[in-house]
């Protein structure tokens, strides 16, 4: 096993699903990671679930045999820790205060030039970009869930987006084996602009009392090629942020079709969120990283 050391470092915002998702695909292919979340809870989870999550890459098979882990670092503030980084990804929750006060202080923390990769799921990029005292080092990166499994990523970039930012970034994304596809700036861009409004969709049949939850997974699995289910992978991004996501997007666009249904908004209010909670559209018995 190589021990060379990466010449990437990255800082992770975000201790949730997603981000620890993400940094776990990082530290297993040997990129370091500084990992921060305000939340102490979420924090002092985050190790154990990454670890959990590199673990289960490896034996999914989709990490390199021949490169030694990335290390990995916890901290409940931007300090120090974050000022050498190469990247950042901001993969705090889907609101745009929390994601403009997230960015604001790492772009305070790192040099002029280092590449801030938001995974915001619907905020359109040059919108983000009024956020940060440097908009060009701004660029959205869309990760699939889980995204240590995945590896398709969904690249925009904004009107104020920098070249060499997406050159960065890009080279990031490859270092770890990702394929990026680079689409233009919009709300929700491509991958939440349809999967979104299906999955509300979906939800809305069910609240309608059309179908079942299983049903509708499974005509959708067997008739669709849809690969788990629209409900399913509801409950696997977390049905929380998948509201949050339609809202900004309902928001954004006007669609009423991305409007989130009284079902979804329903399981929000009852803390019914999916997997990480144990219960969403199914019953896991208890909570999961």
């Amino acid at each position: 096993m190589t021990t060379e050391g990466s010449p990437h470092r990255l800082t992770v915002l975000g201790a949730g699903v997603m981000g620890t998702g993400i940094t776990a695909m990082a530290v297993g292919h040997g990129v370091p990671v500084v990992l921060v979340d305000v939340d102490a809870d979420a924090l002092a989870r985050a190790r154990a679930e990454v670890l959990g999550k590199v673990r289960h890459a490896r034996l999914m098979g989709t990490l390199p045999e021949d490169r030694a882990e990335g290390e990995l670092v916890t901290t409940s503030s931007v300090g120090a820790e974050c000022s050498d980084a190469t990247a950042v990804v901001e993969a705090t929750t889907e609101i745009p205060e929390m994601k403009a006060k997230a960015l604001g202080e790492i772009a305070a923390a790192v040099p002029e030039g280092t590449p801030l990769i938001s995974t915001t799921s619907g905020i359109p990029i040059d919108e983000m970009a009024d956020w940060v005292p440097r908009p060009a080092d701004l660029v959205g990166t869309h990760f699939m869930n889980p995204a240590y499994l995945i590896n398709t990523v969904e690249m925009i970039r904004g009107p104020r987006t920098a070249e060499s930012t997406m050159a960065r970034a890009t080279a990031l994304l490859e270092a770890m084996a990702r394929r990026v596809i680079v689409v233009r700036d919009a709300p929700g861009f491509v991958t939440s602009r349809l999967l979104h409004p299906m999955i509300n969709a979906a939800a809305r049949v069910v609240g309608e009392g059309t179908a079942t939850v299983e049903d509708v997974d499974e005509l959708m699995r067997g008739c669709l090629g849809h690969p788990v289910g629209p409900l399913r992978t509801a409950d696997l991004i977390g049905i929380d942020n998948l509201v949050d996501s339609l809202v900004v997007l309902h928001e954004r666009t006007g669609d009423e079709s991305a409007r989130p249904c009284e079902l979804l908004l329903a399981k929000v209010r009852e803390g019914n969120l999916g997997r990480k909670t144990g219960r969403g559209f199914y019953d896991y018995g208890r909570a999961l990283s």
